[in-house]
């Protein structure tokens, strides 16, 4: 059994908009992610994406680049039970252009949310261990 989702890696002058998930969230509680989350039956992966970042951030994605879907197992949650769905399938797309200014709109997920360089994201505690290389990847300056 998989659990989809579709997550947004959001740019904007070489910085990335993370938010601090809740201490009180099951899965990945008290570290820095990006925004996104679960497709819906019958969803395309696109929709998803827009919605989730309108219901988290309060704007809507109008450019955007899929970049790569990744599977990984999920971890046991917060309580140490094991996941009820065998693995997580993201994915991932760059989004580097919306309508709107991003607020938390969902406090009860994200504690906060915050725009940082490259070198800042990547001293933080992460959800993720491959979100440093794909930070340089897309925060660079070339």
């Amino acid at each position: 059994m998989a659990h989809e989702i579709a997550t947004a890696l959001i740019v904007r002058d070489g910085r990335v908009l993370l938010g601090h998930r809740s201490s009180g969230r099951d899965f990945y509680p008290d570290v820095w992610d990006l925004f996104g989350g679960h497709v819906e039956p019958g969803e395309k992966h696109e929709a998803t994406l827009v919605r989730e970042v309108q219901e988290e951030l309060g704007v809507t994605p109008t450019a955007w680049t899929f970049l790569e879907t990744v599977t990984q197992p999920l971890p046991s949650n917060s309580k140490g039970e094991p996941p009820s769905a065998d693995v997580l399938i993201a994915h991932l797309y760059l989004v580097t252009a919306w309508t709107g200014d991003p607020i938390n709109r969902q406090p009860e997920e994200h504690s906060e949310i915050h725009w940082f360089t490259l070198q800042e994201a990547i001293q933080l505690d992460l959800a993720d261990a491959m979100y440093p290389e794909l930070f340089a990847r897309y925060l660079d300056p070339k």
